[in-house]
């Protein structure tokens, strides 16, 4: 018996950020999060660019601050660093990577509306709120501040 398996050729696709924060390689978020081929190099440039608008809005005040004190990008902020990279570029690529994934997540789970499709897109929902928290505590500790939320009810 023989078979037959197609690799599609991986793009060199880097979603350019505003020269300030740091621009990501859709590859590496590609491997890193498990995106398989389904999520084309569109679409995936698509959610890196809506998830770093987003990050972007939230860290707006910590930008200006930095900018006002010389430093010409996220990358010169005094940080410390792990595998020769700054924890602050690291935190922000964490949550654009996990802000995309949330709407790719988002996106694809309505394709199949079979019972097992609804069954699996219920199982998503968890893997949704978790990006979504990611991104969520990536950027607070880029900014220093603590992860815990309390409300009085």
């Amino acid at each position: 018996m023989s078979g037959f398996i197609a690799v599609a050729q991986a793009s060199e696709l880097t979603v350019i950020n505003d020269g300030w924060w740091p621009d990501i390689d859709a590859n590496q978020l590609r491997a890193a999060q498990r995106i398989d081929s389904s999520v084309t190099d569109t679409r995936l440039q698509v959610a890196i660019t809506g998830a770093m608008i987003s990050a972007n809005r939230d860290l707006v005040a910590f930008k200006a601050r930095n900018t006002l004190l010389g430093y010409a990008s996220l990358a010169e902020v005094p940080s410390d660093s792990i595998s020769g990279q700054s924890l602050l570029v690291q935190l922000y690529t964490r949550a654009v990577s996990c802000l995309a994934c949330s709407e790719l997540y988002e996106r694809y789970r309505s394709y199949d509306t079979t019972k097992a499709g609804s069954q699996s897109a219920d199982e998503l929902t968890p893997s949704i709120d978790e990006y979504r928290r990611d991104a969520r505590w990536a950027i607070r500790d880029l900014l220093g501040l603590g992860r815990s939320t309390v409300e009085l009810i």
